[in-house]
Parts: structure tokens; sequence; C-alpha cells
């Protein structure tokens, strides 16, 4: 147990931890020798390159001292906070049958993690396949074209995540956090997820990972169906959950329980308008569009670092209103990552970036997204979001030559209107076009080289965020008793550590709800 944490600890970039604790020693007033590298736990290491010409690391860590630390070395020191996951008594209803969870992304993962470790021996669905056969699956999709609506960047083991830059950067502040990244560590994860600043983990990396955890959970009791997708649910006279249909190739099956968590990404259309046809509450939620722009690695480290060499590749993040309002703004930037096709749908074209590891593909590339509101989508209808996802995928798909081939130009012919400018530009609304063509070289301000005429701009990007909200009360749960809406389908996270969390506070709910069902 660590008692006290101190932020802002210099460290040179050829400095190691080791010399940590003298310099908390220094900071504190406390004799040389007093503390020791074991008596340390670095919690947070961030890169300080606002000066080109002074480069460095700064550190914010935990460290154990049994005394009272003289009055001059309390200024940057708090009470360490405790970390340890806290304990959950479990509740007194009866649970019938074993709990579900739907869904097989960071949401669901982390709530099957913890209710199969607390004994609750959960059954997971997940419509799309097992790694494995997934990463065969995306690969025949990027090759040949050959499109699995039920397997693929978007679908599968791991959900979204799993083909994508693996960033666990997330701007809440949830005391689950450090579980999650601990889990993943745990699971085979880089342990320097734990306290960087920027944490990712790489799409090479987390494909195993994901499965490690899905191993966990087996040996914890719970069971994992793929293949096997969701298709209604069935409630009791009192508005209470009683049993869910599931489908798993040609075989239908119900799974009797009045405990399911609802750990849908923010793509599984068809679910949406299965719960929206049995009068499940949902609603509108704003989101956004745009493009990808990819920039090669070196303008970006360039503009961040200056001169400075030996440093990872340098990531960005910029926002700004355009003149019509539009908020714009860069989304899930990857480090020497690439620009990938993610389409769910025959006849449809959406795109996302990707990154492995050791982000060396020398080339950068971001969403750069407009904001999108409720008041632009076609009808009031609760899923008119959808719909507007669909349709500018459609003009993507057509403008990209009737196959899985998103439309692309350079960023010069997309601001001129001229080569294939305009087939990019009719694959977004006006005012997205009217709001990137004005804050792309707003940001070139910034960044010296971005709005650089032979940036390659790439549409359309779509789903950066789910187009409903599965309405939830405060205990978690649904108008329909039992139903437990979660993560980022269900419109309560954006990204892997905010889903992640959302799973572990939904399962908390289910644990402090019912009692560990006993074998009769």
């Amino acid at each position: 147990m660590y008692n006290y944490r101190i932020t802002n600890i210099r460290l040179e970039l050829d400095q190691d931890w080791s010399v940590l604790p003298e310099k908390v020693e220094k900071a504190c007033g406390l004799r040389h020798g007093t503390l020791a590298e074991s008596d340390i736990a670095v919690r947070k290491e961030s890169l300080d390159a606002r000066k080109k010409k002074d480069i460095h690391r700064v550190i914010t860590l935990d460290f154990k001292y049994a005394g009272k630390l003289p009055a001059r070395g309390k200024k940057r020191v708090s009470p360490a906070p405790d970390l340890r996951p806290k304990a959950i008594i479990s509740g007194e209803k009866k649970l019938m049958g074993r709990p579900l969870v739907v869904g097989f992304g960071p949401c669901g993962i982390f709530a099957a993690l913890s209710l199969a470790e607390a004994g609750y021996a959960p059954i997971v669905v997940e419509r799309g396949c097992p790694m494995e056969q997934r990463v065969a699956d995306v690969d025949a999709f990027w090759k040949e074209g050959r499109l699995d609506p039920e397997s693929n960047v978007l679908f599968g083991e791991g959900g979204a995540g799993t083909f994508s830059d693996g960033k666990l950067t997330t701007g809440i502040k949830d005391p689950h956090i450090h579980q999650v990244l601990t889990s993943f560590v745990a699971a085979g994860a880089p342990e320097d997820i734990a306290y960087s600043q920027k944490p990712h983990i790489g799409t090479d990396i987390l494909r195993k990972v994901v499965v490690a955890l899905r191993k966990r959970i087996e040996a914890a009791g719970g069971e994992i169906h793929f293949n096997t997708q969701m298709t209604g649910l069935e409630e009791n006279e009192n508005g209470e959950l009683m049993s869910v249909a599931l489908k798993t190739g040609e075989k239908k099956w119900q799974h009797r329980t009045n405990a399911v968590v609802l750990a849908l990404g923010h793509s599984a259309r068809d679910t949406f308008r299965t719960l929206k046809d049995m009068g499940i509450p949902m609603a509108q939620k704003p989101l956004s569009i745009g493009v990808r722009l990819e920039h090669p690695q070196r303008i970006i480290d360039q503009a961040q670092y200056g001169d400075q060499a030996g440093l990872p590749p340098a990531s960005y993040k910029l926002s700004c209103r355009a003149q019509n309002g539009r908020g714009v703004y860069s989304f899930c930037m990857c480090p020497g990552g690439e620009v990938v096709t993610a389409s769910t749908q025959p006849g449809m074209v959406c795109v996302n970036g990707m990154s492995n590891r050791k982000r060396d593909s020398g080339i950068a590339n971001a969403g750069i997204l407009v904001d999108v509101r409720t008041e632009d989508f076609p009808s009031e209808d609760v899923l008119a979001g959808v719909e507007f996802q669909e349709y500018w995928e459609r003009r993507a798909f057509e403008y990209g030559g009737g196959r899985f081939a998103p439309p692309r130009c350079s960023f010069g012919e997309f601001r001129d209107n001229t080569g294939r400018g305009p087939e990019v530009a009719a694959c977004l609304p006006d005012f997205a076009v009217e709001a990137l063509r004005e804050a792309i070289p707003v940001f070139g301000k910034r960044i010296k080289g971005f709005d650089s005429d032979s940036a390659c701009v790439t549409a359309v990007e779509t789903r950066s965020s789910s187009p409903v909200r599965v309405l939830r009360n405060e205990d978690y749960e649904s108008a329909l008793r039992g139903l437990y809406p979660a993560g980022e389908g269900a419109g309560y996270a954006g990204g892997i550590t905010s889903a992640a969390c959302d799973g572990l506070r939904v399962a908390e709910a289910i644990i402090k709800r019912f009692a560990v069902r006993k074998e009769e």
C-alpha cells in the first residue's frame, strides 16, 4: 500500500527510472537513501514537448514512506489513492438462470470477466467469429472485397477496437480505469499502458490480449458462443425480463434469465431495429461525419518535436469552430498507421484508422470530423441517425466505383473541387464539406504542412459513435427490468477504456442486485 502521491517529477530523455527515488527525496526534503526503487510505483508518464529545445518527461508516482513528510516537502504531495478494486456485496434477488452478456467488445469482455470472477458464470453471445477466423475474414475483405456482414472490421471477438490503434486514452474520470489497464497488462499487453499518458496497445498485440481475456473468462466459469445473435427479448406481465431469443446459424434457441448486459457495438444497426420494434426506450443521439486525412509521419514529428530524434511517432489533437457554426475536430489519430475500409453492410463504404504497436508505417492519419446534430437527421424517428449514416455510406460506395473502394483525393483537389475532389465531397453533407475546407487550413497554422496540397483525403468516416442511446436509469437498467444497456453501442462510452469501465459498472450493478445462483 502506497502512502503518498507526488506529481511533476522531471525526467530527462536520457534518464531512466533508477533516478526517481533520489528525485522524490529531494522534492520531499527526505534524507538521501530513504527510498528504494521498490518503494515507488509510476502512475503516469508524459512527454512535455511544448518547448522544442527542452523536451523532457514528466512523472506522477506513488511512494511508500512510513513517517510524516517535512513541511517543505508537501507542496506537490497528496495521499495516494487506493487503486485496489472495491469488494461488492452480492444482492438478495433470485437470479434466474445464468446472466447473459450480448456482445464481446471491450464492454462485454469486462462485464463478463467481472461476473465470471464473482462466481456468476455468465454466458456471452457474440454475433461475429472468434479471433482467428475473424482475422482471416477481414484479410479476405481487404484483399478481395469479400464482405462477411457478421465477421468484419467491426463485428467479432474484441469488437471494433480489435482493428484500430488500440488506444486507451479516455476523457472520463473513473476509479475502474486502473483495473482495466492492469487487466490488459495481465493478459499480455505492454506494461507501459498502465502509466503512459497516451497508452496504446496496437492492433497486432490487442488481438492476442483479447484471446487471453476470453480464456480467463472461461477459466472462471464463463461460456462464450460465437456466431450467435440476439433476436428478441421476452418479458412477463410485470415488465421484467424472462428470456432471450438467440440464433446460432440456423439454430434458434432461448436462454432463460432475468439479467442481460446489452453490450452492443455502435454498428449493430439490425439489433437497434429489433429493440425499436420491441418498444425498448431509445433516443436519437448526435454524431459526427468526416474524412480520414493522411500525412507523412515526419511532418507531424517535425511540427511536434522539432529536430529532436529518437522519440515515439508524434500525435496531435486539433479542434476549431467553422463559420457555419459546426465544430471540427481530429478523432482517433493513428501515428504510423493506415486507413482501412470498415464496412459492415453490402453496398456501403466507411473508413477507420488502424496502427500496430510499433506505429512504424511512416504515415500519420486521423479522422477529421464535423459535428452532426439530430436536426440534420432525415426524420424524428429514433433510428434516423442510422438512416443518415447509411445514406452517406451508400454515396461513398457509389462514388468509389460500386465496390468497397473508398473515394480518395488530395487535399488540394478537395479544397478546390478539382480532380477527384468532387467525388469525395459528394460523400458528405454540404455543411461538412464547407466546414472541412475551412478548418484544415486553420489546423495548418498549428501544424506546418497539415494543409499541404498533397495530403490524402479519404471518405467517408461515419462510425465515430453510436447514433442512438438505449435509455437506462441510475441503476443502469432499462425500462425492461433486468436489461442493462451498456457501452459504446448503447450510447454510454466512446472508446475502449470507457466502454470497459461501463461494462464493469454494469456488472457491479447486477452483482449488487442478484445473489449468486446456486446449482439446484
